[in-house]
């Protein structure tokens, strides 16, 4: 189809707009025969009704960028991007994958309410409220970086928390991390896998996450839905994850089952999650509805899903409020995951916080920011080089490999176990007078520092 000229396409995107509540499912168009590209559709999520030739053109890449990056990409189509292809720093926030991971302690408090709380159904009401929370940070459209192998990231100084994550394997890209405070332990082992489409990526998060809440040593265990990140190119960015959560109590049966309804056409039912805590005969115990990016209430409800008389939905956890017209679109707690503020007093030289390349992205400086990326990319495969010519393997410093192998929805994965060895460095740093004070700002970044090899 050749491409219309300017008044034709106005007339034409403008007859679609104006007729949607006769022609609802028309509206589902490619816009290959104005791009020229395959397969591309265009969404504006936020419900707006803008001319749609326009709204393709909306993306944040200018037209000869937007032309290269196709070149580029169109090849991975229907492949796994996850670390197979250099992205440029243009896409990039200034954090990196294992920092974002930290995210979910935002709202820790209803964690330590899930465990103070004796009722089994509302643990559950709390726990998946907090499971829920991050999605909010989630819709950021911007790409976090790839750690490094052996890149470690360290929190303290939020809610009692000591968190520490680390890039524990680089083929596959696989993360773990641990988290406690007097009231819940937190393990997750992550090997997320991706589909690139074109203008959209499906995210799938392969992965294994544990919540163990300490007085009575409830184990609960999550599984979250997929995520797809569409308009990569043309039209506005935007994320959106359909599907199901559950996160089932392991010790009782109990689970909560919540659904992530799809955005529809102009933003119909985008954010909304609705769904129930079952008890361990799958009978519902209270009903749960709200919007992940504003709100979660809950509400006792009969066999039948519906609310008992007398009750009243109640809100369990609101979205704390963000700054205003932020470039990366950062909540106040992600400034202060990139902040030194929660930093421990003797910072591993392997922090995400100490990348050149993330410092320079957080500045502003694109050009230094893609070569810091580059010089660190190349450090990494002269270090695999190395490694494999002398027959070593590399051994995480914080996790231990385990025998296990967890199945889930979309594939099999290696359990990485937390070894408790942070904790005992962390207790040495703290309790030496003799540690030497340090400007944590001027460590240099050395993930190779720490990394533990043996032989094959």
């Amino acid at each position: 189809m050749d491409t219309p000229n300017n008044n034709q396409s106005k007339g034409f995107f403008a007859a679609m707009t104006s007729g949607l509540s006769m022609f609802g499912n028309a509206m589902h168009r490619s816009v290959n025969g104005l791009l020229g590209y395959e397969g591309v559709e265009v969404i504006n999520p936020e419900g707006g009704k803008d001319d749609a030739e326009e709204e393709a053109q909306r993306g944040r890449w200018k037209q000869e960028e937007r032309d290269s990056y196709w070149n580029m990409m169109h090849k991975y189509i229907g492949s796994d991007v996850t670390s197979m292809v250099t992205l440029p720093v243009l896409i990039f926030e200034p954090m990196t994958m294992i920092q974002k991971m930290a995210e979910l302690m935002e709202y820790s408090y209803l964690l330590d309410q899930a465990d103070k709380c004796e009722d089994p159904y509302m643990r559950l009401v709390y726990a998946s409220s907090w499971a829920i929370s991050v999605y909010y940070a989630f819709q950021r459209t911007w790409k976090p970086f790839n750690p490094i192998l052996g890149e470690t990231y360290e929190m303290v100084n939020h809610g009692g928390i000591t968190f520490i994550a680390e890039q524990v394997s680089h083929h596959p890209p696989m993360s773990a991390g641990h988290a406690e405070n007097d009231h819940f332990t937190y393990d997750v082992t992550s090997k997320l896998k991706t589909k690139f489409l074109g203008n959209s990526l499906d995210i799938y998060p392969v992965g294994r996450t544990r919540v163990t809440l300490k007085r009575d040593g409830v184990v609960l265990d999550l599984v979250p839905p997929p995520t797809k990140v569409n308009n990569l190119i043309f039209g506005r960015t935007w994320v959106d994850s359909p599907g199901e959560m559950i996160m089932a109590n392991l010790t009782t049966g109990d689970k909560v089952v919540l659904y992530f309804q799809p955005c529809g056409w102009f933003g119909a039912g985008r954010y909304e999650v609705d769904g129930y805590v079952y008890n361990a005969a799958e009978e519902p115990k209270i009903l749960m509805t709200g919007k992940w990016n504003e709100s979660l209430s809950y509400q006792p409800c009969d066999m039948e899903g519906e609310p008992l008389p007398g009750s009243e939905l109640k809100e369990v956890w609101h979205v704390a409020d963000a700054p205003a017209n932020d470039k990366f679109q950062y909540t106040y707690f992600a400034h202060k995951i990139n902040s030194f503020d929660t930093a421990p007093r003797k910072l591993l030289a392997s922090d995400s916080r100490l990348r050149p390349d993330r410092l320079a992205l957080e500045k502003g400086d694109l050009s230094k920011a893609g070569a810091e990326k580059s010089s660190l990319e190349e450090r990494q495969r002269a270090e695999k080089r190395e490694r494999e010519a002398k027959g070593h393997k590399f051994i995480p410093r914080w996790f231990d490999m385990t025998d296990e192998i967890t199945p889930t929805p979309w594939g099999d994965l290696e359990v990485y176990q937390y070894n408790g060895k942070y904790a005992e460095h962390k207790a040495h740093v703290d309790n030496s007078d003799n540690i030497e004070e340090v400007d944590v700002q001027s460590i240099e970044f050395n993930p190779w520092q720490y990394g533990n090899c043996s032989a094959e």
